[in-house]
């Protein structure tokens, strides 16, 4: 909302004040209309420019009608062209409303701006907009050209409205994106036929959609009936499984092959978030019926949802291996998704990395936020805490920004993950709850999972095995939009864990056969290695050890630190109890290595006191580093306070209560053995210590 607002807190309080309960519940398109946003701010800015001499007005509007919603920077040019000076800005100035500098005018605020260009007769307005058409002549400068001469037109126009399309699609082709919507938008506006409009103004939402402006697109698509918009609105911000079905209607005649295909990717998207896999099946049957190749993805979930896993294999590895850089991006981030599925986290990490900076290169940034949700998964495991971490909470900001709810749900289920490693329980509960709060309204079974893994990792972690048992088995049944096969397959070896600690090993043995089926068509060395730690989980004795060292081998070939870690800490426990005790303390010592660099505590804590039970002395950590000492969460809070930023201030930012930062404060003084922030900036700003 201060987005729409213009980061104005006056025009914000307003429109809060004026929005409907169904557009506070985000169920309705927001207004972006200046006079519906804030009218009363508006009158006032308007009163401030009118009491200013005409020349002045003059030149504020060329100025305003320069740089919005399309800015040419054709200012100077266009004063020049027709002998106008720039003095007459003076009064402007010294009202404190504008200034002059060599690039051109710049506007106290943007609502100034708007009341310079609104206050002004539509005639001058398609004046200013002849006149900075005519100056903008240069190379490249083709698509302004043509937005100016459509801003100038009296009324419909066949002949401006394919010469904006013309302009709309060479944006677009360039990663223009936000231009591209509004020539489009413009040209929706200017054209005579009534169908041809409402493909237009489906294609300016598109546009705007893509670009990150959520509200226009919302706007824009309520004034049209395109499934295939509603379907993608919906995906990301809406009821997937809603979204799923208007996908596929889409993706039916008379709609283009090429456009079908990219339908049914969409379409298998919404499975994926619903959790339920056999609409996979569904997809997949209406793309054999079009004659048109299932999306890898698609086909890869459809066999092993029905038990096929060699298929499904071979499936999501010709997906994962289309990860060339320059690709489309969303054929990226699928690609990354089967690498996932495969256990490949280091060909996962480049997709989805790959993905994000087609998408930025594109002028897609809403994609570029889609990729980040699947590289998480590839960052929890690799011990990349803290950097992987303020990359998810970058892309958290960037969600909400470009109106994506759902992908800001998955990613606050990832945060919980990130938390649930390091053992920031206060954290990891937090987000937990409020990822499943919007899941569970919306259908979404991925994230609604991920959370209840993230809470079952973390009493794993942390001792509390029947609790640990009792959400993993929840995960087992909980069915479409409340949880995810692919997440319950994921967490099947801490499943097998907790519930061999409970004394639950029928069970854990029938979870265990499954996962090594898959991880044995996979080929995946974690997958592998983690299937190893099962059998010796629930190996007796003696026995357990040689499975404890195939696991430690496979694992030396993956990449999924943090459970090679825990596997050593398992093993280090089973030769305690055996009275091997060098090698169980050489495991430990590994262990306890691996966890401190993850900023692991609760771990480095559980490696610890298993020292101290084969008689070792184990001090706390002597390092006065306060990235060793802290979480990653704490150590973000601890800088954002040092910096100066309030408490109030660090919970908007990392989208966190105040009451939870309270408590972060509380831990990284008493982790740091400090009392004052003037001793926190003191010690963050000692090069010596960090």
């Amino acid at each position: 909302m201060r987005r729409l607002a213009h980061g104005d807190a006056r025009a914000a309080a307003e429109l809060a004040a004026r929005l409907t309960a169904r557009q506070r519940a985000g169920l309705d398109p927001l207004p972006t209309e200046p006079a519906d946003l804030a009218p009363e701010l508006l009158r006032a800015h308007r009163r401030a420019i009118r009491a200013l001499p005409d020349d002045t007005r003059l030149l504020l509007l060329l100025a305003a009608a320069d740089q919005h919603p399309v800015p040419t920077r054709a200012f100077l040019r266009a004063v020049a062209a027709a002998r106008l000076d720039t003095r007459p800005l003076e009064p402007a100035e010294a009202a404190g409303l504008a200034h002059p500098t060599a690039d051109g005018v710049v506007f106290r605020d943007t609502w100034t701006r708007i009341a310079a260009y609104e206050t002004a007769s539509p005639a001058d307005r398609r004046d200013a907009h002849r006149l900075l058409a005519r100056v903008l002549s240069g190379k490249g400068e083709a698509p302004h050209r043509s937005w100016h001469r459509g801003a100038a037109a009296l009324g419909p126009s066949g002949r401006l409205t394919a010469e904006l399309r013309t302009a709309a699609d060479r944006s677009r082709a360039a990663g223009r994106r936000a231009l591209a919507g509004a020539l489009t938008e413009r040209a929706a506006a200017l054209c005579p036929d009534p169908r041809a409009q409402a493909r237009l103004v489906a294609g300016a939402a598109a546009d705007a959609w893509a670009a990150g402006d959520a509200d226009r697109a919302r706007r824009l698509a309520a004034r049209t009936d395109d499934s295939a918009l509603d379907g993608v609105l919906a995906l990301r911000a809406g009821d997937a499984s809603e979204a799923f079905d208007a996908l596929l209607a889409a993706a039916r005649p008379p709609s283009p092959a090429a456009h079908s295909v990219e339908l049914l990717a969409l379409a298998t998207e919404a499975a994926v978030y619903t959790g339920d896999l056999k609409r996979c099946r569904e997809a997949s049957a209406v793309a054999h019926r079009l004659g048109v190749p299932p999306p890898g993805a698609l086909a890869g979930l459809d066999a092993a949802v029905e038990g096929r896993y060699e298929d499904a294999r071979d499936a999501l590895e010709a997906t994962a291996g289309r990860c060339g850089p320059g690709d489309d991006p969303t054929a990226l981030i699928h690609a990354g998704i089967a690498a996932l599925l495969l256990g490949d986290h280091t060909r996962a990490a480049t997709a989805t990395l790959r993905a994000a900076a087609s998408a930025r290169a594109r002028g897609t940034p809403a994609i570029a936020v889609q990729a980040q949700e699947f590289r998480a998964y590839a960052d929890f495991w690799s011990g990349r805490t803290r950097a992987a971490e303020a990359a998810a909470q970058e892309a958290l900001a960037q969600a909400y920004a470009t109106g994506q709810d759902n992908g800001a749900c998955h990613l606050r289920a990832a945060l919980a993950m990130f938390a649930a490693v390091t053992g920031d329980e206060r954290a990891c509960r937090e987000r937990a709850a409020a990822a499943r709060s919007h899941a569970l309204a919306h259908g979404l079974g991925l994230p609604a999972a991920l959370a209840q893994w993230a809470l079952a990792f973390l009493d794993l972690a942390g001792g509390r095995f029947p609790a640990a048992a009792a959400r993993l088995r929840a995960l087992a049944g909980f069915g479409p939009g409340h949880g995810h096969r692919a997440i319950r397959h994921l967490a099947t070896p801490h499943y097998v864990e907790a519930a061999v600690r409970t004394g639950d090993t029928r069970v854990a043995r029938a979870a265990h056969a499954d996962y090594h089926r898959w991880a044995s068509a996979v080929g995946s060395p974690d997958d592998l290695a983690l299937s190893a730690r099962c059998q010796a989980l629930l190996a007796p004795g003696a026995e357990a050890v040689e499975h404890y060292r195939a696991a430690l081998d496979l694992h030396a070939r993956g990449t999924r630190d943090v459970e090679r870690a825990r596997t050593e800490l398992l093993f280090a426990g089973a030769l305690r109890r055996l009275r091997h005790r060098p090698e169980a303390r050489d495991r430990l010592h590994s262990a306890l290595e691996a966890f401190e660099s993850f900023g692991a505590a609760h771990c480095a804590a559980s490696a610890r006191a298993e020292l101290r039970a084969l008689g070792t002395p184990v001090n706390a950590p002597t390092t006065t580093d306060p990235a060793a000492l802290l979480t990653a969460q704490q150590l973000m809070v601890a800088r954002m306070a040092a910096e100066g930023a309030t408490n109030r201030e660090i919970a908007d930012r990392l989208a966190l209560s105040r009451r939870t930062i309270d408590h972060h404060l509380r831990g990284v003084f008493a982790r740091l053995g400090i009392r004052s922030r003037i001793e926190l900036v003191r010690l963050l700003s000692d090069p010596d210590r960090t």
